[in-house]
């Protein structure tokens, strides 16, 4: 099957005679695997994604279980690259390119969390990218609907924000012809990853799928994320937002001071053999980097920690930091009013700074829930102690003045 070219228009006939060339290049070169989804089928061919091979992409690495520890510290396409300029740093503080092109603007909570109507992604003018990155790190998350885009536009503002850099993961399925494009697509996972570890039964969140921001171990983690669902069920499968900004404002003063400058120790999701100690059993990869860190282009400070992926904290044995790491992960997961809850329809994007947020699935969904992500890799994570939190830095009174201990006492009539 040649590469398909792309069209306006894609007719069901033309979905049903795609199916039947990919399931039967599916089975040719990768073995067992479902078939995508109708939408997805869709967008790749007026793409013109290449599916002659099947779907989807796995690095043959990955499917033979042989990712070293090399390779898997590798997973950014444009790899030697240090010196970061975030492009928020151009951006108009008052965002008026970006903003005056949209039909509709809506906050949709206090602190995290804005929808934009009117504006198409793939037609963004760079003044235009640089303050959509701006907004995405000052509100969290940003979501546009009605979306019509394809895997090679998505791939090519990852590029854009992350300057030449975005995660190209060794191991996870990724679309035929365009690296870094990572399928997020539970009911297509290579069958030699195991069972999944997603139950309805489990209580939230079992396996590894609670709370988290991506990559987090990595020397250079993803500043922006863009997560494309081109299909998805028609009930369930929602994803939360919470932001490590207003995480950190619900801290007291004196917790804050504890926690400043400490450095939390940050593990992949998976164990990889060292090729240097070919008899020592597959470990996962460790990283150092700060409870909180401090945004370069906001100067806000943030909780940099998730329950799944920071595992210690240095200079503490386990059950000290276990304390602590167990109440930050709380403020993050409990406070509903410092999340946002947004429930997808196809052809919807998120753009998220994967700095200040973490997320989450809802997994309540049955059917078919498949879209595209592209990580922009940033800095490596620092702290600024003279920089400031949000709620320091906007002058918002209500954060101020606050005594948990008396607000307990007095509404259970202690006082």
């Amino acid at each position: 099957m040649a590469p398909i070219a792309t069209a306006q228009t894609v007719s069901d006939a033309d979905i049903a005679d795609l199916k039947e060339a990919v399931r039967a290049a599916t089975l040719q070169h990768k073995g067992d695997f479902p078939l995508p989804p109708d939408g997805t089928l869709r967008r790749y061919k007026k793409a013109g994604i290449d599916l002659s091979e099947g779907y989807p992409y796995v690095p043959k690495a990955a499917l033979g279980g042989g990712v070293s520890r090399d390779q898997a510290a590798r997973v950014d396409e444009g790899a030697g690259e240090t010196s970061y300029v975030d492009p928020a740093s151009r951006a108009d503080p008052k965002k008026n390119a970006l903003l005056s092109a949209a039909t509709k603007v809506d906050h949709l909570t206090q602190h995290i969390g804005t929808e934009i109507s009117g504006i198409k992604l793939d037609s963004l003018t760079d003044q235009q990218k640089d303050e959509l990155a701006l907004l995405a790190a000052e509100r969290g998350v940003v979501f546009f609907r009605d979306q019509d885009l394809s895997p090679q536009a998505q791939r090519e503002l990852g590029l854009y924000w992350g300057q030449g850099r975005i995660e190209v993961h060794p191991q996870a399925p990724q679309v035929p012809g365009q690296p870094g494009a990572l399928i997020i697509w539970e009911e297509g996972r290579p069958k030699n990853w195991g069972p999944s570890a997603r139950s309805h039964r489990l209580p939230y969140g079992g396996g590894h799928y609670g709370w988290h921001s991506d990559l987090s171990h990595e020397e250079f983690p993803p500043g922006y994320t863009h997560l494309y669902q081109d299909s998805v069920p028609v009930t369930g499968g929602d994803t939360l937002w919470a932001s490590g900004y207003a995480a950190y404002d619900k801290l007291s003063p004196t917790f804050k001071r504890l926690i400043e400058g400490l450095n939390g120790i940050y593990r992949s999701a998976n164990v990889y053999p060292d090729t240097s100690k070919p008899n020592a059993a597959p470990k996962p990869i460790l990283r150092k980097h700060p409870l909180v860190r401090t945004h370069p282009v906001t100067g806000w400070k943030s909780l940099f920690v998730n329950r799944w992926w920071t595992v210690g904290i240095e200079g503490l044995d386990g059950p000290e930091a276990t304390i602590i790491l167990d109440y930050l992960n709380d403020v993050f997961e409990r406070s509903t009013d410092i999340q946002v809850r947004w429930r997808w329809t196809p052809g919807t994007s998120a753009v998220w700074d994967n700095r200040v947020v973490n997320h989450t699935v809802s997994f309540d969904w049955v059917g078919d829930r498949h879209g595209t992500r592209v990580s922009s890799l940033g800095e490596a994570p620092f702290y600024d102690p003279k920089s400031k939190g949000r709620a320091e830095s906007l002058g918002l009174e209500e954060w101020n003045g606050a005594d948990y201990d008396n607000f307990r006492f007095s509404n259970l009539g202690l006082q």
